[in-house]
């Protein structure tokens, strides 16, 4: 049976080829076919906003399909451009706001832009791999969100970004063994992530690949060969050996934060990942 890691290595070692079995689908060349066709008819952000399918496919291109019915959100995002550090889409947390509003930038470029040979084949490749991800996370959700990681995760530019985003923080929280919730203010959380998994490992393209492997090397172990439904939490009792290993790496994080000296010499990824590793195997683990 395969699993999350050979199926993630297979897709990203045949890139291209994927890519092009995904944008010869039926539904996903319906929808980039109408999209190329029509898109050049849009005079204003209002003509965009209430055209469903071209929104739609706009929106599902940049990971922002669930908000095609909250146009009042969609058209202040595309008012107020990226220009300004004050601008809607600078300020939600999710960094794909801002993506959207760059490539769709009606407030510095004007209508016309968006509908460029470049404009629309960036959107085009941007829409092919959502699908892409989308599809495999009907086998298998490891996969989709390691393709995810693989792919966002270098755009980012603060460890707010990864907070902000359920997928990279579930992908960051899966190779790391923690759960930043239980370490208060959003700060302290921001910090983790940044002493963890600094901004610069995500541009090395060889770091980026080793975490990559780690998070669906880890995924497997928690959820098995196949992997399933990442909203399915972890059965762990509330009490015996399973969960004071846990418990372990929540004790090694605030040891760290504390600066505890009996962590020097060791990595912090290290620490987490040996943590981690004693946990899994008191667990029964799905297949």
């Amino acid at each position: 049976m395969s699993t999350t890691t050979s199926t993630y290595l297979s897709i990203e070692n045949n890139l291209a080829r994927y890519q092009t079995m995904i944008a010869n689908e039926p539904a996903v060349k319906t929808a980039t076919e109408y999209y190329a066709a029509n898109i050049g008819k849009v005079t204003s952000i209002s003509d965009l906003v209430g055209n469903y399918r071209l929104l739609s496919y706009a929106l599902t291109a940049y990971g922002l399909g669930d908000q095609v019915d909250n146009k009042a959100l969609v058209t202040q995002v595309l008012e107020g451009g990226v220009s300004s550090s004050k601008a809607l889409a600078n300020t939600l947390a999710n960094p794909n706001w801002a993506k959207f509003a760059a490539a769709f930038n009606f407030a510095a470029n004007g209508a016309s832009s968006i509908s460029t040979a470049s404009a629309i084949s960036t959107t085009e490749s941007a829409y092919d791999e959502q699908a892409l991800e989308g599809q495999q996370g009907q086998q298998d959700v490891g996969v989709q969100l390691a393709l995810y990681f693989q792919r966002v995760a270098p755009t980012i530019t603060s460890s707010y970004n990864v907070l902000g985003d359920e997928n990279l923080l579930e992908a960051f929280q899966t190779i790391f063994g923690v759960t930043l919730n239980t370490y208060g203010s959003i700060d302290t959380n921001a910090s983790i992530v940044s002493k963890l998994m600094p901004m610069s490992d995500l541009t090395d393209p060889t770091k980026l690949k080793q975490l990559t492997e780690r998070f669906t090397a880890q995924y497997t172990l928690l959820y098995g060969p196949g992997g399933q439904d990442a909203s399915t939490p972890l059965s762990v009792t509330s009490s015996g050996t399973t969960t004071g290993n846990l418990n372990a790496a929540t004790s090694i994080m605030s040891g760290i934060l504390s600066g505890n000296s009996s962590y020097s010499g060791s990595s912090t990824a290290e620490l987490l990942s040996g943590a981690l590793l004693t946990s899994l195997q008191s667990l029964s683990l799905g297949g």
